[in-house]
């Protein structure tokens, strides 16, 4: 199958993906770190992730058995082993050029 990533802030778009990677716990030099992942459901039910308590709202419910560690553990990908989280190798950080913000 292909697999297609999405950089998405629109809940009516999240709450339809098949596996969620929630980034944070905020943004720019604040974030980088994996909140929660799994499925909309196992994001919404972990009490770590911002993104899971909207989406608590966008799915309709309540978190039951919330958790405060990732939704699914890792390598344990419901898509088997081709899918599974690799080894995070430290790469360094470059700056690139930012644009710069209109008046107004």
């Amino acid at each position: 199958g292909n697999t297609v990533i999405v950089i998405e802030h629109n809940l009516d778009v999240v709450k339809t993906a098949d596996w969620i990677v929630d980034l944070g716990p905020e943004g720019g030099d604040g974030g980088g770190q994996v909140i929660a992942e799994g499925t909309p459901e196992e994001v919404a039910a972990t009490v770590a992730s911002a993104t899971g308590e909207v989406l608590v709202a966008v799915l309709g419910g309540r978190r039951r058995g919330a958790s405060r560690r990732r939704g699914t553990p890792r390598g344990t990908s419901p898509r088997g082993p081709a899918s599974r989280p690799r080894a995070a190798t430290a790469a360094p950080t470059v700056k690139t050029g930012t644009r710069p913000r209109r008046a107004g």
